[in-house]
Order: C-alpha cells, then structure tokens, then sequence
C-alpha cells in the first residue's frame, strides 16, 4: 500500500479514528448508529495497526463486516468490544468477509466456533484462502522463491529475503460456509446490503452497499489516505491493476454518503477518492514508462528501486520491499496488457518500450 495524501473534496467523518490514528493509539469502539458499531481489533506488528469490524445489529443478532487477525490479542479485543455495546460473541450469526487476506479472515474461524455463525466470501477469493499446500512452510517457502527469482532478485538477495519472511507464520485460513456474488442482495438481521464485487486488491475483494442508509462498507478497496496494495500474482497473467481501476470505476457513481473502510478513518467523498486513486496509478504508469523508455531492458527487481515511493528505496527491506516489487509487476503487466512495452524472456523477463503509436499512454488503450 503507498501513502497519499488526503483528496480535496473528502472529508473526514471519523474524527476519533483519525485522531487516535495521529496519536498513534487504538481508537475507541464507536457506535455509528442505533444498530451499528464499529470495533477496532488489532493487527500484530503491522503498520495498518487494526481492521474496523463493523457490527450490524438487528432482531435475530448481530452479523460482522469482516473479522480480524487471528490472535490472542485479536480475539480479547473483539470480545471486549462486543462486550462494550452489551453483546457477546454468542450473539453473532454470521461474518461477511470482504477479502481474504488474514487480517480480515483470519479471525473468522474463531468466531465460527464460538458462535455457529457462518462465514462468507467471494468465489475467487476461496482458491488462495483454501490453498493448503501454501500453509506447508517448505512449499510456501518454494514459492516464494520461485517469484523473487522470477523478478530478477539476485540470489543471496532473494536467501536474505526469504529468511526476513520467514519470520511470518503459515497461517491457516478458515473456509467459507457462504458464497456471495457479485450484485446479490444479503440480508441479515435488521439489514439489507448489495455484495459488490470489485477486484484489484485480491480476486474476490467485495464491498456492501447499503443503499437505504448510503453506507459504503469499502473494505481495503477504497482508503482515505493510502492506496490499496494491488499484488501482480493473483493469478499469472492476470490484470490485476486493470481490475482494480475498473472497480474503481464501477464504485465511483454510488450514492454514498459515507464511506466505511477497514483501516484508518471514515469518510464521505466517495467519487474524489476514486478520482485520486486512479491518478494517484496514472502517474506511476506513466512514470513507469519513463523509467524503461530510459533504460530499456530492466528486470522488476530493477525498476521498483528505480521510482518514487513514500520514503527512500533504500529504507524498504523484508516484506516492504517485496510487496514494492510486487506493486510494480502489477504496473508492469498493466503497461503489456495496453501495448506500450514488451517483453522477452531471459532468466527474468526484460521490459522493453513498445513504438508510440497516437494517442499512445498510459491513460491509452485498454
């Protein structure tokens, strides 16, 4: 995720959030509404430093907009906020997931067991999260290597990265007991939510509009001040970042009046943020253009040292720096998937500026 600054036109309705945030301190658990709160559960050693689970209450109990990281810490804070608003984990009937990466699924599988409630999730999001082989640390391992070398990492580079990441636990994802598509209609106690489906930042990233109220349950697809991570290898020769523009388009025109994301702080502006994300991707598509109009034949590895990040290239190790590297990519197979590089294969692949044709950019076809 790169850091951006705060678009004209947003403004900022979590005023605790944001201030504890600028504290550096966990903010409070928030009641939004008569039937609405949310509960910030902490992420073990993260800069994000919590996900907002949001609680949606009605008659037949209460239903979670994601869940948290899947800790001890976690799971004491998750109770002790239900507990806050004079609810117990007993009282949750069911988990809409937004993504499956850990910090919002993880916890899940707890609260299952604690509850009976069900867990939800996209379709494409169900093949990464129930990838066993990837919670076996040998197997995990081997593909982890496979993609640094594929990204042009030097080798005693890509063994030093590779001992930095195995600080992180295999972790084990719970399954889904629910599928949610795009466009359906969820109702739960005391709510009716539209799933919409917007990849980019994983597959099967969806986001739950409550049309009547004009909340926007965002998930990490829309933030107010950082831009989502969108990885290269959600699957091989995918678009990722494609995607992700075009569901930031498909988002942009919702009558939101305000904005609930998992990390940071509530915000109404929905279509200036939108509009600032996508040229906040414009600028480093073209930027990184310039850089392989400049020096043809780069590897991945190569260029992500080579542009402008929140702070100095050199300060990015262990996990930042191969999340950068995987931002690239995802750059770079946007820029092959509108035609203005190519590439050739070598032990890494080369990027090489494809001939200016009219019109030719970034911004261009595709």
């Amino acid at each position: 995720m790169g850091r951006m600054d705060i678009a004209a036109g947003v403004r900022i309705t979590g005023l605790r959030q944001h201030r504890a945030w600028l504290a550096r301190a966990t903010p409070p658990v928030e009641r939004l509404a008569a039937d609405l709160w949310s509960i910030p559960v902490p992420i073990p050693n993260s800069s994000l430093r919590y996900v907002s689970v949001y609680v949606l209450a009605g008659d037949g109990g209460l239903t979670l907009v994601d869940a948290g990281w899947d800790s001890d810490e976690s799971w004491v804070s998750l109770r002790g906020g239900l507990a806050s608003i004079g609810a117990a984990i007993t009282d949750v009937r069911g988990c809409l997931v937004t993504h499956q990466h850990y910090d919002h699924l993880g916890l899940a599988g707890r609260v299952r067991e604690a509850s009976g409630a069900w867990v939800a999730l996209h379709p494409a999001d169900v093949p990464r999260s129930a990838r066993h082989d990837l919670r076996r640390p040998e197997r995990a391992a081997r593909a982890q290597w496979t993609w640094l070398m594929a990204m042009g990492a030097p080798a005693g580079e890509a063994r030093r990265l590779m001992d930095a990441l195995a600080a992180f636990d295999i972790m084990d994802y719970p399954e889904p007991d629910r599928l949610v598509e795009d466009g359906e209609i969820v109702r739960v106690p005391g709510w009716t939510l539209r799933a919409i489906h917007t990849p980019g930042h994983t597959a099967g990233h969806l986001a739950f509009f409550a049309e009547s109220r004009g909340l926007l349950f965002s998930g990490d697809h829309v933030l107010p001040r950082i831009s989502p991570h969108v990885p290269s290898e959600i699957e091989p020769d995918t678009d990722a970042l494609g995607d992700y523009l075009a569901s930031l388009d498909k988002i942009a025109g919702l009558p939101a009046e305000e904005v609930l994301p998992a990390h940071e702080w509530r915000f109404t502006g929905l279509a200036d943020r939108v509009a600032e994300l996508i040229a906040h991707h414009e600028y480093r598509l073209a930027e990184l253009l310039e850089v392989i109009r400049r020096s043809p034949g780069l590897v991945a590895w190569q260029m992500a040292g080579e542009l402008t990040w929140s702070r100095s290239w050199d300060q990015y190790d262990g996990f930042m720096r191969v999340s950068a590297v995987d931002e690239t990519m995802a750059h770079i197979s946007r820029l092959l998937a509108i035609g203005l590089i190519t590439a050739a294969d070598e032990p890494a692949p080369r990027y090489f500026a494809a001939p200016a044709g009219p019109g030719a950019g970034p911004g261009g076809p595709g």
